[in-house]
């Protein structure tokens, strides 16, 4: 396929994703004042950081009184997960020039992620098959930053929008994605140990129990992956 085409397509296969995130970016856009934060910072937050839960996680400590030093090691903790989603592509892109793989890097969010590892699961290996990444992660920037400005100029006219419940739209959008790509045993029982774990370690500060639901889930799934062929051998 085509630079043309790859890029709208992925852009295309982004829109679930970019109506979940709407509620989600004019929330942050609404609150962000309410942290000490004018226009121009909340714009530029989202424009250079660019990570939902890390930029609502930071005008939370903000608004609670915390120093620099602390806002930067929680959302630091917070986006460790971005180590796996870089992990988990890197054998997509390593034969891209830096000057596609940092930009990319930046824009690899948890939907650009659920997305574009799909695409790349179906083993295509067309030579313009970046440019659907790129489409992809472009256009939930492009949202982020718009929905992030309407929350700016419109928030506060809607009275206590944060109370409305309005972000479990991504949550639903990204579980009715993940999903269908649970395909055989060890991913499934990832999925569930790593739920699980959430769970249980939802009250651990700054995000700690995202990063324990992770490490379970891949400790579970490899595990699990490894042993695989040993079960089938002994049933033979």
């Amino acid at each position: 396929m085509s630079r043309q085409h790859e890029f709208t397509q992925g852009a295309r296969d982004m829109l679930p994703m970019l109506l979940g995130a709407i509620p989600f970016g004019i929330i942050f856009g609404s609150l962000a004042g309410s942290a000490g934060l004018d226009p121009w910072q909340t714009q530029g937050m989202s424009l250079l950081v660019f990570a939902g839960s890390a930029q609502f996680i930071a005008i939370s400590l903000l608004a609670g009184g915390a120093g620099i030093t602390v806002v930067l090691l929680t959302t630091f903790v917070v986006n460790l997960r971005h180590a796996l989603y870089s992990a988990s592509m890197q054998p997509h892109v390593r034969h891209l020039p830096k000057r596609w793989r940092m930009p990319l890097a930046f824009w690899l969010t948890d939907e650009a992620y659920a997305v574009v590892v799909q695409r790349y699961a179906r083993g295509d290996q067309g030579a313009h098959r970046h440019w659907y990444f790129l489409g992809a992660a472009l256009a939930m920037y492009c949202n982020w930053q718009l929905c992030t400005l309407v929350g700016v100029l419109f928030g506060q006219a809607v009275p206590n929008i944060g109370a409305w419940g309005l972000d479990f739209a991504m949550l639903a959008t990204f579980i009715g994605i993940v999903v269908p790509m649970l395909r055989n045993q060890p991913q499934v029982a990832a999925a569930l140990v790593a739920a699980g774990v959430a769970l249980a370690c939802h009250a651990l500060p700054y995000k700690l129990g995202l990063m324990a639901a992770a490490a379970s889930g891949i400790v579970v799934g490899v595990w699990l992956e490894r042993r695989r062929p040993l079960l089938q051998e002994e049933l033979v």
